[in-house]
């Protein structure tokens, strides 16, 4: 079975008592669920969360090899060389999610480390974009 990483950055854990507008009313093992209930058994899945941009980096480089990466790296998309150049190392399909329009909130947002090496974004639609990130992965 093939393995796919589902992996969350900082603040991802406090989801539930977010601003709603922009993250949506899940909590994040709520959100999981959701995932496990799309996948359907369809893939071998890992979750990860972490507020520790070195632990993020840790679990992307174990997982190199997996064949296929959920990220959203949160605010770390803003400010992280590392978290990119961990993702350029693995060899799998990278999915690059957030649950806001990220591109359409405060100028320092603008900057985006991670999209250039990763294969698609999915943003914009809260918990239901990273159930389109793993429909389009089960099509791949």
């Amino acid at each position: 079975m093939k393995k796919v990483l589902i992996i969350n950055g900082p603040n991802m854990n406090m989801l539930g008592k977010r601003p709603k507008e922009h993250y949506g009313t899940l909590t994040l093992e709520e959100l999981n669920e959701r995932i496990r209930e799309e996948n359907h058994g369809f893939f071998e899945l890992d979750f990860f969360q972490s507020n520790c941009e070195g632990a993020l980096i840790t679990k992307l480089q174990e997982c190199i090899h997996y064949y296929g990466i959920l990220i959203n790296p949160a605010s770390y998309t803003h400010s992280s060389i590392g978290i990119r150049d961990a993702l350029d190392m693995c060899t799998g399909i990278k999915l690059e999610i957030h649950l806001s329009k990220v591109d359409e909130r405060e100028d320092f947002r603008k900057v985006n480390y991670i999209r250039d090496v990763c294969d698609k974004t999915f943003s914009g639609k809260k918990e239901e974009s990273y159930l389109e990130a793993l429909r389009f992965l089960k099509k791949l």
